[in-house]
């Protein structure tokens, strides 16, 4: 441990002072490392040789611009080679906070949020620093948690796409976003066809392996900024965007293409889906009960007009 750091932190600075302080710190289950103006680490207590699985012998005498414990943001860039909090704390004297990842001894990342200070002498001169760091593991579970439960409340469990409900809430926000931004988009009504029948002769579950096949077929063929949903049965809806009707066009043209040139292997027969998909692209003052309303009018004229097709403007 540096004494001129300790001396520091101490109004004393004498001996037992110091040992207290060094008991104290150690006692913590938070991770603590002192660095002099060098960025060399000076102290490390054992808080820090849990978290991070590195023991004091490892880290003394070693800069923390040497990059061992690689800590980076969630972005992945590495803080001690650019960004360093310790680095901006020594010139502005400020006090920072956040959440950033660091290299465990064993290889894996772990989440920590650290909190950074200066360490100044009598004449108020930057002489260190000091860095306390805690595990966020239990901040990561709650959120990840909340993901999942998210998930579970805006993904269908069948095909893995967009249920209902999410469908609802992107179309929501796609005609807002006209509105606003006049930013365009289409929407596919997607239907497969003669579905009833792949239910009724081969059962089903054959049924839902025809839905996940289709689905996962669709899905491939979008953007990965457009969006595909579930919206009911054997009905989807994909919404591109940024789209116009010609672009449109090919993507429905594209799915029912590949949709039919699926076959679907079921107690040895073969199930060739096939869709039809009413294309609808919003409107001027169109609100998303009439822009649903014509994609679907489109699709019954695709059904009428013989199916395995699509139509629209």
């Amino acid at each position: 441990m540096s004494h001129t750091i300790i001396q520091h932190l101490t109004i004393d600075g004498g001996p037992a002072t110091q040992d207290f302080y060094r008991k104290l710190l150690d006692s913590l289950a938070d991770g603590v490392y002192f660095v002099d103006k060098e960025r060399r680490i000076t102290y490390w207590n054992r808080g820090a040789e849990a978290i991070s699985g590195y023991s004091a012998q490892d880290v003394l005498g070693r800069s923390c611009r040497d990059n061992l414990l690689i800590h980076t943001n969630a972005e992945g860039c590495q803080l001690c080679l650019c960004g360093c909090p310790l680095a901006a704390t020594f010139r502005d004297r400020v006090n920072r906070q956040a959440d950033v990842f660091l290299k465990h001894r064993q290889g894996h990342r772990v989440s920590v949020s650290v909190h950074v200070s200066p360490i100044l002498d009598s004449e108020r001169r930057v002489i260190g620093g000091v860095e306390v760091f805690s595990e966020n593991s239990s901040k990561i579970a709650a959120l990840e948690r909340a993901a999942e439960m998210e998930q579970l409340a805006l993904v269908d469990s069948l095909t893995k796409a967009g249920n209902r409900r999410y469908t609802e809430r992107v179309l929501r926000d796609s005609c807002d976003r006209y509105c606003r931004d006049r930013e365009n988009f289409a929407v596919l009504f997607i239907d497969l066809d003669h579905f009833k029948a792949v239910n009724d002769t081969y059962g089903h579950d054959a049924g839902d392996v025809v839905l996940k096949a289709v689905s996962r077929m669709i899905v491939n063929n979008l953007r990965s900024f457009d969006f595909f949903g579930r919206w009911g049965g054997e009905e989807f809806i994909a919404i591109l965007t940024n789209s116009n009707k010609a672009y449109a066009r090919v993507i429905a043209e594209r799915c029912c293409a590949l949709v039919r040139s699926c076959v679907v292997e079921w107690a040895g027969r073969a199930i060739r889906p096939t869709i039809s998909i009413g294309v609808a692209l919003i409107q001027p003052d169109e609100s998303q009960t009439e822009l649903l309303a014509r994609a679907d009018s489109y699709l019954y004229q695709a059904k009428q007009a013989g199916r395995d097709q699509f139509y629209g403007p």
